[in-house]
């Protein structure tokens, strides 16, 4: 992933993993062990995120490594996986743990990269930019669900593209492990999928893809790992501007406005909200030096339930699915979306039989409200809904699904003609209820992002910026909101930028029988505050 290019304005222009919370360290605890600088100087923490670590059951392990690889270009590695023995039998663990060690010194971008196995998309991320003395840098994320690929030998393609001369000197130094977990006596096994098909690899977005399902799928996914990257407008497609908006990133007529949908056949089969993902480089790189922003170094997929249209695709025909964007100007890129459609079958029927019964689709509602001046304004308002429902006869009889889904989007966008002053508020609701025979489960996503910058007349970029990621599925809760101020001198050496940052994140979730809360603080790249800690009231 590059920077954004020249022509950009100068604050985008100057625009994985979580390394896991440690919880020997008692509530109400603040690391006080290494004084804070006035500035940030050639060193500083290794990069930490607030979310929780993965819960692992008490049974026996085992441990593969994946992939061993230096990244200084755009050769992928690639290699062979095998899975272990004497974990269980293969494909029914109790859980799958993936996790990359990372290593990078000197000056380097932030980086996007991929780890595919048997042409699954098992991991998406992004990369720390590093100090001048190096950090080190680990991300963990549940797999799971990918069991049945992971149970036999499978291809491994990995690639963290990246550029390394006389200037970028930063090789991307990673490692990657899978740990097996055998499976829980008196316990069910994880509700994995069947089957896990992919439709596309590496950085690419899904076209034309060709799908067939087994004749017994009883439940339908896909997962799409959709991000806007690459260094150009894309990367930062929430301020994208309408073409009568003077703005050095503009877009089309839709504005910032994005939505990726799924297709089959032609016909629009799901709708989601994308994140507004900020890469470490993004904004100011001094907001990301500890902590990320949210989803950076593991990028959640978006999902999307196709179970209604199960009728129809477990014809065994073949049918074409493709992943769009919505909103990005016509010829444009900057999109990847690698695509796997996920599979539960049903054990009992060879082949199941159905049908689409009703659909509601239409055209996304728009709005782009713009005012010149001297503080230049757009305004941005959107959404759309998708409602289908369908039903299969299964061997424990006839099921009904309907899925409803309804997207929002609020941006709002000002700046100054010389884009020295530059801010943008967003907020992107994505609502789903997914009804099955009278049982009805509701997940309410909403992202959150207020970015403002400012350059003065000592060319001191300022950023003071919040992003947040909140979701609601049924009893549980999260919350995970980012808040950091950088300012650093534009167009000098690394070592006269004089650069000073406030961040902070918390992470908060509610569950039955759960009450998870953790706040991190630093100052000037030093680790000021690792605090967990929930009040009894709220674990009750």
């Amino acid at each position: 992933m590059r920077r954004p290019l020249p022509h950009l304005p100068r604050r985008a222009a100057a625009l994985l993993t979580a390394a896991l919370a440690s919880l020997a360290l008692a509530a109400g605890t603040a690391t006080a062990d290494t004084p804070v600088p006035t500035e940030f100087g050639t060193d500083y923490h290794d990069p930490v995120t607030a979310a929780p670590p993965i819960s692992t059951p008490h049974t026996t392990s085992c441990q593969v490594t994946v992939a061993e690889a230096k990244f200084k270009d755009f050769t992928p590695y690639t290699g062979t996986y095998t899975p272990p023995t004497g974990c269980g039998t293969p494909g029914r663990w109790s859980k799958v743990v993936l996790r990359m060690d990372g290593n990078v010194k000197g000056r380097q971008f932030d980086r996007l990269g991929y780890l595919d196995i048997g042409g699954v998309q098992v991991f998406r991320t992004s990369t720390p930019e590093p100090s001048q003395d190096g950090i080190d840098w680990s991300v963990q994320k549940d797999v799971t669900e990918y069991e049945k690929t992971l149970s036999s030998a499978q291809p491994v393609d990995m690639l963290i593209g990246n550029v390394v001369d006389g200037t970028y000197t930063g090789v991307l130094d990673v490692k990657v492990t899978l740990t097996f977990y055998a499976p829980e006596r008196h316990r069910p096994a994880p509700d994995a999928p069947d089957r896990v098909i992919p439709l596309s690899a590496g950085d690419s977005v899904t076209t034309g893809a060709s799908l067939t399902t087994p004749r017994n799928s009883e439940r339908i996914l896909a997962e799409v790992y959709a991000t806007g990257s690459g260094g150009g407008c894309e990367e930062f497609w929430y301020t994208a501007t309408t073409p009568s908006a003077s703005y050095s990133c503009q877009g089309g007529d839709d504005g910032p406005y994005r939505e990726v949908q799924v297709s089959v056949d032609g016909k629009v089969a799901g709708i989601a909200s994308p994140y507004p993902n900020v890469w470490t480089g993004g904004w100011s790189p001094y907001l990301w030096s500890v902590i990320p922003s949210p989803t950076a170094f593991d990028v959640r997929p978006l999902t999307f339930d196709l179970t209604p249209f199960a009728g129809l695709l477990d014809d065994g025909r073949a049918h074409t699915v493709d992943v769009s964007v919505l909103g990005v100007p016509a010829g444009q890129t900057g999109w990847s979306a690698p695509t796997n459609v996920l599979v539960w079958q049903d054990v009992h029927r060879s082949v199941l039989t159905g049908a689409v019964t009703s659909y509601r689709k239409t055209a996304p509602a728009l709005s782009n409200d713009f005012t010149d001046g001297s503080l230049r304004h757009l305004a941005t308002s959107g959404g759309d809904h998708l409602k289908v429902s369908g039903y299969l006869n299964t061997s424990h009889g006839r099921v009904t699904t309907t899925v409803d889904r309804t997207l929002s989007t609020a941006v709002d966008h000002r700046w100054t003609p010389d884009e020295n002053t530059d801010d943008v508020t967003g907020t992107w609701t994505d609502r789903q209820v997914v009804a099955t025979n009278g049982r009805t489960a509701r997940t309410d996503r909403e992202y959150t992002l207020d970015g403002q910058s400012t350059i003065d007349s000592a060319n001191r970029l300022r950023v003071v910026m919040s992003v947040g990621d909140h979701a609601r599925s049924g009893a549980t809760r999260t919350d995970d909101t980012y808040r950091g101020d950088a300012t650093f001198t534009l167009g000098v050496a690394r070592e006269n930028r004089h650069a000073v940052a406030t961040t902070s994140e918390r992470y908060r979730l509610r569950a039955p029988g759960t009450c998870y809360d953790h706040t991190l603080a630093t100052e000037q790249g030093v680790l000021t505050k690792d605090v967990h800690g929930c009040r009894v009231a709220e674990q009750q």
